[in-house]
């Protein structure tokens, strides 16, 4: 046998330190140094973000710096504004929509939505302390790997479009209602990885594929009941709050979030598919505009 022309051969991928990358996405440490916390935080987040083929490609560059900081700096201020209602405002807040939350100039009102603003700044206020937590736990859960995997913009830009796309969905479905919470960012994110999740089904380890799809049927489930609830078998002081922003935020993210999430090495902007959903979005924007001004019952 001939000898080898090493020069020919393909080299071994390295990450950004420099570190030799196995074929399997696994860094080989220099001189023996153990995998730290972080490289194996990444390794986990990859086997549940990404399909087999794309983990490589992010373990190369993986880090942990910078981190999520837009779910974590949203999901702060979300806190915070409840926390302003509950304690410096009627403590009813605690449990449910009071006085002080529904003449909020942050919370959506059909009669009040020539202030275009609400239309978003609806997720920070919240009914109570069950519906924050609930939105909290599930858009950090998700929303933190998300955005280490995509990073903020493309997180950022998938939780407001649910955000813009709940309250707009409900302003014309249900449009004498009022909106309070983050659920249409939140499921967003959720729809973006349900989809994901689904397509991608026998390379994210199908066993955990299962697992994943359950879970995210059971949580969607048990917060669209709670969602029903506050509709229309909760009747304190008539206060009727819209359940159709988690509709909204789930076509939104089944849609531009599925684009945004679904390959991780391609660029948006040469995909088809992102263009199509921004002019689908524009146009849905466009006709609930119009809605809202001439055809609206809430006029």
């Amino acid at each position: 046998m001939g000898d080898i022309d090493l020069e020919q051969q393909e080299p071994f991928p390295v990450d950004r330190d420099g570190r030799q990358v196995t074929r399997s996405g696994d860094k080989q440490p220099d001189g023996g140094r153990k995998v730290g916390c972080c490289e194996r935080f990444q390794e986990s987040v990859s086997r549940w973000m990404l399909p087999e083929d794309s983990r490589s490609n992010y373990l190369e560059r993986a880090n942990c710096w910078p981190p999520p900081v837009f779910i974590i700096l949203i999901s702060i201020a979300e806190l915070a504004v409840f926390i302003y209602y509950a304690v410096w405002k009627p403590q009813k807040q605690w449990v449910t929509l009071s006085e002080s939350i529904w003449n909020s100039p942050l919370t959506y009102k059909s009669d009040r939505r020539h202030e275009a603003w609400r239309f978003v700044s609806y997720m920070f206020v919240h009914a109570g302390v069950e519906h924050i937590l609930g939105n909290l736990l599930m858009q950090l859960l998700l929303g933190i790997p998300l955005e280490l995997v995509h990073k903020g913009f493309e997180v950022g830009m998938v939780y407001l479009a649910g955000v813009l796309a709940g309250s707009l969905t409900s302003s014309i479905f249900d449009p004498l209602s009022a909106l309070v919470g983050a659920s249409g960012g939140t499921y967003a994110l959720i729809g973006g990885y349900f989809m994901n999740a689904v397509v991608n089904f026998r390379e994210m380890i199908p066993i955990l594929g299962v697992f994943r799809i359950l879970v995210i049927l059971i949580i969607v489930g048990t917060d669209f009941g709670f969602a029903f609830y506050r509709r229309f078998a909760s009747e304190e002081d008539g206060l009727q709050v819209s359940f159709v922003a988690h509709f909204g935020g789930i076509a939104a993210g089944m849609t531009i979030g599925y684009v945004f999430f679904s390959d991780y090495n391609k660029k948006l902007l040469k995909d088809p598919r992102f263009w199509c959903c921004v002019v689908c979005f524009i146009v849905f924007i466009i006709f609930a505009v119009l809605f809202n001004i001439f055809l609206s019952p809430a006029s």
